[in-house]
């Protein structure tokens, strides 16, 4: 096998240390590029260095290794010539849900703290897949096949995400997400933008939400409200199949999408009834949109 590189991304250096050290006396030809300690700095060197094996601790400053491992395969560069997607493992003290979350999605992780022959079962699959690898055929307009299993498996990760640092879900199907409880969310409690008053919004009314810093944008075909309740939070009280979530970040009445144009890049782009505006879809969730 040619040189096989990594990036570890681990916030607590004892910890970093120990699973760099159990790597070296595991994989000795494993060449090990960069150690970073947040998920933000993981992204940034992970498109600058390019690994073909990315550690990623679960809960880290700023971006949890879930939210870290979205931004880069929306990030990564595709096309003739373009490296492969970095196979992923995950990094995460012992939590029985998480480990379900990773085992029904087949996603490869490590406990800590690092143990030999847990780590040695990981480095068999990751060497297995790297030995899989296929170099990416030059179709720019759309999602190497390489990349595709990793979007699926961010996907569900992502939707049972819970909380801000990364915890997880009881469980996670290997389907959609489970429909929210019977009647479901009927009305949004909103401001209005610059405003102090409180408006009762009919989600009906509702065209898409939008996360923006510490509030979540309601936007209707006339108006524009926020919200402080978290996007994460909404999408669980919102039926999936009237609120398509097209990217981490925004969730569209699919009902309310006028066209679909891909750009000259490959990026999807919706127009929306009632709205002038045309929003972006990424990667993650450009499956909704497959005739494109």
């Amino acid at each position: 096998m040619p040189d096989i590189t990594a990036l570890i991304a681990e916030d607590e250096p004892l910890l970093a240390l120990a699973l760099q050290t159990e790597l070296q006396r595991q994989w000795p030809e494993l060449r090990l590029l960069a150690t970073v300690g947040d998920g933000l700095s993981a992204v940034r060197q992970a498109l600058q260095l390019r690994p073909d094996v990315l550690f990623l601790d679960i809960r880290m400053p700023g971006q949890s290794g879930i939210e870290a491992a979205a931004e880069l395969a929306e990030q990564w560069p595709t096309g003739a010539g373009s490296p492969p997607f970095p196979a992923l493992v995950f990094v995460t003290a012992y939590d029985q849900y998480a480990v379900q979350a990773f085992e029904a999605q087949a996603v490869d992780y490590v406990l800590k703290p690092v143990q030999g022959p847990r780590l040695l079962k990981t480095l068999q699959r990751v060497q297995q897949v790297l030995a899989g690898r296929q170099p990416i055929a030059p179709q720019p307009q759309t999602v190497p096949a390489d990349l595709e299993p990793a979007l699926a498996q961010l996907r569900q990760l992502l939707a049972a995400q819970i909380g801000q640092h990364g915890a997880q879900a009881p469980s996670v199907q290997a389907q959609a997400p489970a429909a929210p409880p019977a009647g479901g969310l009927k009305v949004i409690q909103a401001s209005l933008s610059g405003g102090s008053s409180i408006r009762l919004v009919p989600i009906e009314e509702v065209v898409y939400f939008e996360a923006a810093d510490k509030y979540v944008r309601v936007l209707t075909a006339t108006d524009e409200y926020l919200i402080r309740t978290p996007l994460k939070d909404l999408i669980g009280q919102l039926d999936d199949e009237v609120f398509w979530q097209i990217h981490r970040g925004t969730l569209v009445r699919a009902s309310a999408i006028d066209t679909v144009t891909r750009d000259e890049a490959g990026k999807l782009r919706i127009s929306l009834r009632g709205r002038a505006e045309r929003l972006g879809v990424s990667r993650l969730y450009a499956h909704l949109f497959k005739a494109m």
